[in-house]
């Protein structure tokens, strides 16, 4: 069937991740903390405390990303028994969300692009929008986490874009950076998952995207 349309992840597939500004928040806790522990181990209890409220969050548990930020946050500041206050540290963290760098093949990408672009985010939706609003990007539509009160992998997002610009699961190509949030989510629906591969992670044997690349140019050859 005729790909109709492109769902596109956007942070780590069109813009940078926030992985440079984790250990500029954990280095804060770390000067501050009454622990001996280092800025790995910081960063590995936030992220593990932020996973777990992540995993939970959906229907009427749902929370925003900024909220599970904060709230995983805080969690380990007082772990590491530091004095830093969560809600100031972490605004680095939000203003990267909104200004974040953006990748040259993705620009290239956006400007020879013929189909519809959809963002399908779990990032909330005015982080997401200030941010194709300050790269100039021009979507066709935008659907986050907050809109179906779920996160990627579960399906409530990809099935509201269907439902929502009225496409099938087979005129369609997912493009993301995470294999479990991007290639499993959309592949459990039918959808045909395209796996960017900027950092040359390897792939488990158990994942099988329907393809990979390295930059979102190499798209016009599978369209």
């Amino acid at each position: 069937m005729i790909t109709k349309a492109i769902f596109l992840d956007f942070y780590g597939t069109v813009v940078h991740e926030d992985d440079e500004i984790i250990p500029l928040i954990c280095q804060k806790i770390k000067e501050t903390s009454s622990e001996d522990c280092t800025i790995q181990e910081i960063g590995q209890y936030w992220w593990k405390s932020f996973s777990n409220m992540f995993h939970e969050s959906y229907g009427e548990s749902f929370d925003n990303q900024r909220n599970l930020g904060r709230t995983s946050l805080r969690t380990t500041i007082d772990y590491f028994k530091s004095d830093c206050i969560a809600e100031e540290i972490i605004q680095e963290q939000f203003e990267h969300w909104q200004k974040p760098g953006i990748y040259e093949d993705a620009l290239s990408f956006f400007k020879s692009c013929k189909l519809p672009i959809y963002i399908i985010s779990n990032i909330d939706t005015s982080d997401v929008m200030t941010a194709i609003r300050f790269h100039n990007l021009k979507v066709t539509g935008v659907i986050t986490s907050e809109d179906v009160r779920s996160y990627k992998p579960r399906s409530e997002i990809f099935v509201e874009a269907l439902r929502r610009y009225e496409l099938k699961a087979a005129e369609v190509l997912h493009v993301g950076d995470s294999l479990t949030s991007d290639v499993v989510g959309a592949q459990a629906l039918g959808i045909r998952a395209v796996w960017i591969n900027r950092m040359n992670k390897l792939k488990p044997d158990h994942i099988q995207p329907d393809y990979i690349i390295k930059k979102l140019t190499e798209l016009e050859g599978i369209i």
